[in-house]
């Protein structure tokens, strides 16, 4: 089974950081939290650090994992398991490397997003604040493993 880490970026002002898929992606302009597999060898943690520098050339600071689903794709044959991680990232400018657009928005809009189906789940507690990524990490410990 294939493992997929993904950040939830909450700003000081609660907005979480969304990305849209290119045109020519899977799943073509849906929207989704950064991340991407684990590749062989990575923790989840590093994994998640790598890709948020890949998909938007910043740096994560600390993450706490707050949450899994397992979703499986249309036609796919193989099962992902889906890690939701809230992240902070350092100050910085921040380039959509891998998305057509990135945008920052406040819970009550994230129904407004066409979302990866997997996100649903993770979408309806950030929306209605069941979930708080933001006060989680501050109870969280260590930065990521590098």
């Amino acid at each position: 089974m294939k493992v997929v880490v993904t950040a939830i970026i909450e700003r000081r002002d609660r907005r979480f950081l969304i990305g849209q898929r290119r045109r020519d992606d899977t799943s073509p302009l849906k929207w989704e939290f950064p991340g991407g597999k684990i590749e062989e060898g990575e923790t989840p943690e590093a994994a998640l650090a790598r890709e948020l520098l890949e998909e938007l050339g910043v740096t994560l600071e600390k993450c706490a994992e707050i949450g899994r689903t397992r979703h499986k794709y249309g036609s796919a044959s193989e099962e992902l398991e889906i890690r939701f991680y809230a992240a902070r990232i350092k100050e910085g400018s921040i380039t959509p490397l891998a998305f057509e657009q990135i945008a920052w928005v406040l819970p009550k809009e994230l129904g407004n997003y066409d979302f990866l189906a997997a996100n649903s789940p993770l979408i309806a507690q950030l929306a209605t604040g069941r979930l708080k990524p933001g006060e989680i990490l501050e109870q969280a410990g260590n930065p990521p493993e590098k």
